[in-house]
């Protein structure tokens, strides 16, 4: 049974939410923006966590090509938000 959003939570989807609007790259922020608008709501905790791991990666242009296939996603991205975010920019 999933545990209730706590302030704690609520804070850190805003702020994941925020980061993903202003990563520095237009296309980059159209993207992850409306990605984040759609799952982060409903992400567990461990998926917050794989989320803010590849947003810390500090690489916007690199995200962007992961998400589009252009490059090959690296194994400690690899995983179910990597899959979700590329399924996500079929339909933006």
């Amino acid at each position: 049974m999933p545990r209730p959003m706590t302030e704690d939570d609520a804070i850190r989807r805003k702020r994941l939410l925020h980061r993903s609007r202003y990563t520095g790259i237009k296309e980059t922020d159209i993207l992850l923006g409306a990605f984040a608008e759609r799952h982060l709501p409903g992400f567990d905790a461990g998926q917050l966590d794989r989320y803010e791991a590849l947003l810390e990666t500090g690489s916007d242009p690199v995200i962007y090509a992961w998400a589009i296939g252009a490059i090959p996603v690296p194994p400690e991205h690899d995983n179910d938000v990597m899959a979700l975010l590329k399924a996500f920019r079929l339909k933006v």
